[in-house]
């Protein structure tokens, strides 16, 4: 009997050991009375507590932000579009609705701003007007910076000369053939025949932010307050009018064709980005005019003499 009893209390005290040593680990705020808890809860009051962790919580934010480069990566203007503004804007005839100032600092256009005019009066007054209202005008050359387009107007009022403007090399031959040399130039300086660089003026066309994907339209329609392209191309259309069948539907249609000479080439395409003169084994002066900046679309016009000889585009 006496056995009995000491087993049985041995029984109900093991599981009140080990409720006792359960309760020695949980945290002391645990046996608190809700008094002291409501006290804590009190001390965060007006603080944000995030239910996830912070590294999860911010990467919504990182993905928006990432979004967001990505779009405004998307707008800038692309090479595709440059080679499009260069081949449709540059060359184009327009009559000058406002007088374009002299000198290199022309003047610049803000796209997100009213055009000044007592300024742009100012300007010609201290300056000059290289362009007046109604001169026929052409643009000469497109030039790209990070937030700029500047646009030279017969011949740009920007004289540069660069060493890497004419360079020719001469390369040595065998006894009895004719030397080949080879002659690299900048073709933005050089504008239509009977334009002088540097006595033309020049335009700005300034944006808030990076250059935008812009149309060649889209131009035309920021340089409309100083420049009218409707209605101007009637001496030029009269030329067209005057070459083949296969020629003007060409310079239509805005390519290149074999047997075309270089005005020919400039009506259809505009002015080349630059020019590589040489003189081949034969002894003919050859010439490439290159439209783009390779690895993007590039197209190569191969003049032997007057005339286009091969027409190539990379990548095909």
């Amino acid at each position: 009997m006496g056995r009995a009893t000491f087993d049985m209390s041995t029984w109900f005290s093991i599981p009140l050991l080990v409720l006792l040593l359960a309760t020695g680990d949980l945290p002391k705020s645990t046996l608190l009375t809700s008094k002291p808890a409501a006290a804590a809860d009190h001390s965060l009051e007006g603080q944000s507590i995030p239910v996830l962790p912070v590294m999860l919580a911010s990467e919504p934010q990182q993905a928006s932000g990432n979004a967001k480069a990505a779009g405004s990566k998307s707008a800038a203007l692309t090479e595709t579009s440059k080679f499009a503004l260069i081949r449709f804007v540059s060359g184009e005839f327009a009559k000058a609705r406002k007088p374009i100032p002299a000198g290199k600092d022309g003047f610049t256009i803000y796209t997100d701003k009213p055009l000044n005019q007592e300024y742009l009066d100012r300007t010609v007054a201290t300056h000059g007007a290289a362009i007046n209202t109604g001169d026929r005008t052409q643009i000469t050359k497109l030039e790209f910076r990070e937030h700029t387009i500047i646009v030279d107007v017969n011949g740009g009022g920007r004289p540069k000369s660069h060493w890497w403007q004419n360079i020719q090399v001469g390369m040595g031959s065998p006894e009895g053939y004719p030397q080949s040399q080879t002659t690299v130039t900048d073709e933005g300086q050089q504008g239509p025949p009977g334009i002088q660089p540097g006595l033309g003026g020049t335009l700005y066309v300034q944006f808030p932010k990076t250059i935008p994907d812009l149309t060649p339209d889209d131009l035309k329609k920021l340089l409309s307050p100083f420049l009218d392209f409707g209605g101007t191309h009637s001496a030029a259309v009269q030329w067209i009018d005057t070459l083949p069948p296969e020629m003007k539907k060409a310079i239509t249609e805005r390519h290149a064709v074999l047997g075309m000479d270089r005005d020919e080439v400039v009506a259809a395409m505009g002015k080349p980005d630059r020019k590589v003169r040489e003189r081949d084994s034969e002894g003919y002066d050859t010439e490439d005019w290159i439209y783009g900046h390779p690895p993007d679309k590039t197209i190569f016009v191969h003049f032997r003499g007057d005339k286009v000889s091969s027409i190539k585009q990379f990548p095909e």
